[in-house]
């Protein structure tokens, strides 16, 4: 009877599925929780700034999780659909450029009285433990992109005179393309390429309004 129980307890360990010692003390895996991120507001030192003839608003910015945002508003010289160009965010030694805008209202300009812009600019992927007790925010340029036609009623002559001015032999025209007015260079000298004259004609100093305007805010460390 020993025999019997013997022989049936080798054949029961036989067919039991073989552990070894490594598998047998790994943990069960765990959910990972992150620490909540921070989100701070503040307003600025200073909430107006004026460059250029333009005067740059900044009421407030905050930070939320991995993001920097901040609402900005600015004068409107004409009707053109002006937008900030050129913006970066700054902290420490680190220098953020990558940005997007939001609109959140337009006042259009009237006779006699600018208009004014307001956006919200976002910053990405800052860091959550970055020290942002002193961090600027800094607008480098607005712009208002022409449209090809508007070249022609609007941006044409400055274009022109400033040529002149300085000494560049380009001479400008409109020509009609499918009913609408387009800017064109009706002559070069002849050692520019048109490559290199488009260049100058269509650089965007002619319709755009650089700053700088800077504001900075404690956001916490």
């Amino acid at each position: 009877m020993k025999r019997i129980l013997l022989l049936l307890c080798l054949l029961l360990s036989a067919c039991a599925p073989f552990v070894s010692p490594q598998e047998a003390v790994q943990p069960l895996p765990t959910a990972l929780i992150d620490p909540s991120y921070p989100t701070v507001e503040s307003a600025p030192a200073a909430a107006v700034q004026t460059s250029s003839g333009i005067n740059v608003s900044a009421t407030r910015a905050w930070r939320d999780g991995k993001d920097v945002n901040a609402e900005v508003c600015f004068t409107l010289i004409d009707a053109s659909d002006w937008s900030i160009w050129s913006a970066n965010l700054q902290y420490a030694d680190v220098v953020i450029l990558d940005f997007a805008s939001t609109l959140l209202s337009v006042q259009e300009p009237l006779e006699g009285q600018s208009g004014v812009r307001c956006d919200i600019l976002s910053f990405f992927n800052v860091p959550p433990d970055a020290d942002l007790s002193s961090v600027t925010i800094t607008i480098d340029a607005i712009a208002a992109p022409p449209r090809a036609e508007e070249y022609c009623t609007i941006y044409m002559p400055k274009i022109q005179q400033t040529l002149n001015e300085r000494g560049i032999a380009i001479v400008l025209g409109c020509v009609d393309s499918n009913g609408v007015q387009v800017m064109q260079i009706l002559s070069r000298p002849d050692i520019m390429s048109q490559e290199e004259a488009e260049q100058i004609v269509y650089s965007d100093e002619f319709y755009t309004v650089r700053g700088p305007w800077a504001f900075t805010f404690n956001l916490g460390q």
